[in-house]
């Protein structure tokens, strides 16, 4: 099979073009207070911003916007406890998970604290051998350590019973989550969640490293240390909430500002080893971090061991942060190498069964499939093949392990729930959820989760959908324009990458296709000059283009650097005949 050609197929299928509602009256208020586009009003309306001061904040965030940590519920609780520690020379343990936000979150809270306390180490689980979240494994090994306290980041919130039997050994727990409380809570010393129901926090979406974060701010000015050498860790939240696809507002964008304005001035040595490994020349934003850092420090725990990733972000030592790098950087070429063998193989197994091709869902199991990358494998399935809910599973020692992914709108986590008698376990939320489940059910699975889907989720629900947010007319694109634009970074889910439309364009007779699959076009409209634009893997949309008649495209604005000219140009996301 051509799974090239496949590729191709999919990508072209029609898509929902949906343009967001604009709002006048904000819009033309906003306007008159700052007095730069419409357009560009009307895409700040559409961030929930409509005052002036809203707006300064938005473009120019400052350290000073943050807000007082103090305000989290239990702090008190928790700074109290770390204190009595360091008082009765408490051996600390900071516990984290295995992916970005777990890893950039032990690094940030273990690095600050070893600057003032020794007696400290970190553990991470094994993804396989331990699993998600507080584990048994882990606190036997803080108790045949002798650690009373564990500060665990990114996870503990659900850990009711293994928080208890903690407790029952006497070791204490501080956790930092920011994952949605249950009705019951663990049996900790102090919870740190702004998503728990009496947390006046104003800010309830930061990342667990964000929330790690605010600890050491809190236990900084309570030892009347000066907050920059808490600032310095910033290019780790700012990593984590890139990497965890946090909402990019308030508090979390101030933050990720910083953060990234560090990264690219200032950058930790192991931050700066994996921008030279991954030969990173221009200037990073958050798709750098979530294209090219991120991938890298996940592939730790997906491949092999996470504490590695924790050991390059601790590391001062270049050569040394060079070389957890390296091991990293190898991670993620194993990872990228298996992920994509597995979805050739996915992509056969559908092709070659006419039955799987008429299902509203995607279930496939083979026994050999890596179970550290099946959940990358579902959401390629659906951003690139199959555009509907798909689960993914493989062999995990006597059971069968699984990953699930979901489209736009539909709730793949309820559809699950809805199997749940064919399951031995399972968790997840809206668009992605794991699961356990015995080999004898597997086909069962598959039938029972393709009749929870076909029956209910709504038909549009399987056409890729783009959200566009304005009207545009190719005239209002200039440097002026563009260089406001860029001032939406960083960007992240509520404030994403502004995506315009164009109605009416025409071919000015030099579009072309390059390379047999690309779409390079040169396009003008009614009072503009004439534009370039390049469309990726749209070679089959030329005849639209090449027809002389007007057509419609969807795209965003980029910078385009030319034998050292800089020029803007549209990245093209779709094309349609004009109506």
């Amino acid at each position: 099979m051509n799974i090239g050609s496949h590729f191709r197929k999919q990508e072209f299928m029609q898509k929902r073009w949906t343009v967001k509602k604009y709002q006048p009256r904000e819009e033309q208020q906003l306007q008159a207070a700052l007095r730069i586009h419409p357009l560009l009003c009307r895409l700040l309306v559409q961030r929930g911003i409509r005052k002036f001061d809203e707006a300064k904040q938005f473009f120019r965030p400052t350290l000073d916007d943050l807000h007082d940590p103090w305000l989290m519920k239990d702090m008190d609780l928790a700074i109290s406890r770390i204190e009595l520690a360091f008082f009765r020379q408490e051996k600390i343990l900071v516990y984290g998970d295995y992916d970005v936000d777990g890893t950039t979150a032990v690094a940030t809270v273990y690095s600050f604290l070893q600057t003032i306390y020794n007696n400290i180490e970190f553990y991470v689980p094994h993804r396989y051998r331990e699993g998600y979240g507080v584990s048994l494994q882990g606190i036997e090994y803080a108790h045949e350590n002798e650690f009373s306290l564990i500060v665990a980041l990114d996870c503990g919130i659900k850990s009711v019973e293994h928080i208890a039997y903690a407790k029952s050994l006497g070791i204490d727990f501080i956790i930092c989550d920011h994952h949605l409380p249950d009705a019951i809570l663990p049996e900790a010393v102090a919870i740190l969640n702004p998503k728990q129901e009496d947390c006046p926090y104003p800010y309830k979406e930061l990342s667990g490293c964000g929330i790690g974060f605010k600890l050491i701010c809190a236990l900084a000015q309570k030892k009347g240390i000066p907050m920059e050498e808490v600032y310095q860790y910033l290019d780790l939240v700012a990593t984590s909430i890139a990497a965890d696809i946090v909402p990019m507002t308030g508090e979390n964008r101030v933050m990720a500002y910083h953060g990234i304005k560090q990264v690219n001035d200032t950058p930790s040595s192991g931050i700066k080893a994996l921008i030279d490994l991954s030969n990173l020349k221009e200037k990073l934003t958050t798709s750098n971090l979530v294209f090219v850092i991120a991938p890298r420090v996940n592939a730790a725990g997906r491949m092999d061991d996470a504490r590695k990733a924790v050991n390059l972000f601790i590391e001062k030592d270049v050569e040394k942060a060079r070389a957890f790098a390296e091991m990293l950087h190898a991670d993620n070429f194993d990872r990228k190498e298996i992920d994509m063998t597995i979805t050739q193989e996915a992509v056969a197994i559908i092709q070659n069964d006419v039955a799987q091709l008429e299902r509203k869902s995607t279930v496939l199991f083979q026994p050999h499939w890596h179970k550290g990358v099946v959940g990358i494998v579902a959401s390629r399935l659906i951003d690139k093949y199959y555009y509907r809910p798909t689960v993914i599973l493989t062999q995990s020692n006597d059971k069968v392990a699984g990953s699930a992914r979901s489209v736009s709108g539909f709730n793949v986590y309820e559809a699950i729930h809805q199997c749940k008698e064919l399951l031995e376990n399972y968790g997840g939320h809206f668009y992605a959820a794991g699961m356990t489940l015995l080999p004898e059910n597997v086909s069962a699975f598959q039938e029972k989760f393709e009749a929870v889907v076909a029956a209910t989720i709504h038909p549009d629900m399987l056409i890729p959908e783009i959200v566009i947010d304005t009207e545009i007319f190719l005239s209002d694109i200039t440097p002026a324009f563009y260089n406001i634009i860029r001032q939406f970074e960083p960007l992240g889910p509520e404030n994403l990458k502004p995506v315009f439309l164009a109605r009416n364009v025409i071919d000015t007779g030099f579009s072309k296709i390059v390379k047999e699959e690309h779409l390079k076009l040169s396009v003008k409209q009614k009072g503009s000059g004439s534009f370039s634009g390049i469309g990726f893997f749209m070679a089959d949309k030329f005849p639209i283009v090449e027809s002389k008649r007007p057509f419609d495209i969807v795209f965003t604005i980029e910078e385009n650097e030319w034998n050292g000219n800089i020029s803007l140009q549209l990245k093209v996301i779709d094309v349609r005949a004009s109506a």
